[in-house]
């Protein structure tokens, strides 16, 4: 990176200075939509397993009571550990929200899932501070998203490609400011809670498919909590991880592309331009409008699971290279196998996170049409680049009909087909359902949804308060 930028001190510079009345009215619209869908997300991940296990660890741990375990009833503990279980939760269906790009040479991967790791920071700073109101929440929040965002899109895509899990790496600064913007840190200080985040910043694709997938956006947030806290108490980094050849940016992407620098931070948030998609189904964003096409295909058609014959997947690299599993065995490595979700539509005519069992994606019938199923690598569709997830899927029927369905690039959920406000809340309160009761759920829609008013934000965390441990 060429001496000239100065990222880490514009980072600093945005983080001090950004307060309530700079942020637009479409910028809090869309912040308390992306709150809604990850406090179910955090509700729904807390009946899982993998985060039980982290929240009986962190409770088993102990130490001082700063903030609720997720799943964990009334039992409290640190903050940076609260974070870790929590965010986790946030990202265990994969379901979490989506930066957008409009860079044509972008590649999808690279992109972060921005609301887990700052909403997380904020929500058990918020409870450790005691004294923090709803637009403080909001501001926290909206700093920790634009800053993890523009550092995201910044990045060049050898990040990716080299094997980095964006939302694990990049979250981790996300969540050192909105944690950092509670503790009104500045200066010195500031750069200091960015210089430990960018030494914490981990996390390798490899464990996509596996429990310690979202176990990176858990430490994202337990990581970016931790940065801040030992920054207030005086702990050094160097003022400029971001920049020079040592730095963020070259360590972790060989470089940056540094024509985008101009953008800045705050100058026009990400949230708003070029936004963010509200994820429909509980799997990884490249797949999504490759399942529409096959809700599509399979309704138009009125196919019915005994009729297929065979099914073929066509696609570029953007989504066979990461979506990896040619046939899943369990729910993790089903989020992130073609197959398995196309199978899933097509034997269910949807895929919400009930279907992500593993007793169902192990079943026979799952089992038999994923090793009838191809997956192709399209060189036509590669070759149009990566500004839009493009693919096709065909259907050979057993009555000797092929059916053909190209995935709508207009993807829904993405900011040019966002999904509706009453959608929303479905996905919520689906995600809610055996975690916490119909009046919890109100309680905590009307806290977000007024949360400007809102005298103390601690009362988001109170009403996510269940035990499933």
């Amino acid at each position: 990176m060429s001496a000239k930028h100065q990222v880490t001190a514009d980072a600093i510079k945005f983080i001090e200075t950004v307060g309530y009345d700079d942020l637009p009215a479409e910028a809090l619209r869309i912040g308390k939509r992306c709150m809604v869908d990850t406090l179910g997300l955090y509700l729904a991940g807390g009946l899982e397993h993998s985060v039980q296990m982290l929240a009986l660890d962190a409770v088993e741990t102990g130490g001082r009571e700063d903030a609720y375990v997720i799943a964990g009833g009334r039992k409290k503990v640190p903050a940076a550990l609260a974070a870790r279980v929590l965010a986790t939760a946030g990202h265990a269906h994969d379901w979490d929200d989506t930066q957008v790009s409009h860079d044509p040479a972008h590649v999808y991967g690279l992109l972060t899932h921005p609301s887990c790791p700052p909403l997380t920071a904020a929500l058990v700073m918020s409870q450790k501070l005691g004294n923090v109101d709803g637009k403080q929440f909001m501001v926290a929040f909206q700093a920790g998203f634009e800053v993890e965002c523009k550092i995201s899109e910044w990045m060049k895509p050898v990040h990716y490609r080299r094997g980095h899990h964006t939302s694990g790496t990049v979250g981790t600064f996300g969540a050192a400011t909105a944690a950092a913007k509670l503790l009104g840190l500045k200066g010195e200080t500031l750069a200091h809670a960015l210089g430990i985040a960018a030494s914490l910043a981990a996390g390798i694709r490899c464990n996509f498919g596996t429990m310690t997938k979202p176990l990176h956006v858990g430490r994202a947030a337990e990581n970016g909590v931790t940065a801040a806290l030992l920054a207030a108490r005086g702990f050094t980094a160097d003022p400029t991880a971001l920049d020079g050849p040592w730095g963020f940016f070259s360590v972790m992407g060989e470089g940056a592309t540094e024509e985008k620098f101009a953008q800045g931070f705050g100058k026009n948030l990400t949230i708003v331009d070029p936004g963010v998609s509200i994820k429909p189904y509980p799997s990884g964003i490249l797949t999504h409008q490759s399942m529409d096409a096959m809700l599509t295909l399979v309704l138009a058609h009125d196919v019915k699971p005994e009729q297929i014959a065979r099914i073929r997947f066509y696609a570029g690299k953007n989504i066979i290279e990461p979506i990896r599993y040619p046939v899943a065995v369990n729910h993790l490595q089903a989020k992130f196998s073609m197959p398995a979700l196309l199978c899933m539509i097509a034997l269910c005519r949807r895929a919400s996170h009930h279907e992500f069992m593993d007793a169902f994606v192990a079943g026979e019938a799952m089992q038999d049409m994923q090793r009838r199923t191809e997956v192709h690598l399209d060189p036509q569709i590669d070759a149009q680049g990566y500004d839009l997830i493009r693919s096709r899927i065909e259907i050979d029927t057993n009555d000797g009909r092929t059916l053909v369905q190209w995935a709508d690039e207009r993807y829904r959920g993405g900011p040019l087909n966002p999904i509706s406000d009453a959608d929303l809340e479905g996905k919520f309160r689906m995600c809610a359902e055996g975690a916490i009761d119909d009046a919890a759920q109100a309680r905590l829609l009307e806290a977000v949804h007024g949360l400007e008013r809102l005298g103390n934000a601690s009362a988001l965390a109170d009403a996510m308060i269940y035990e499933s441990i």
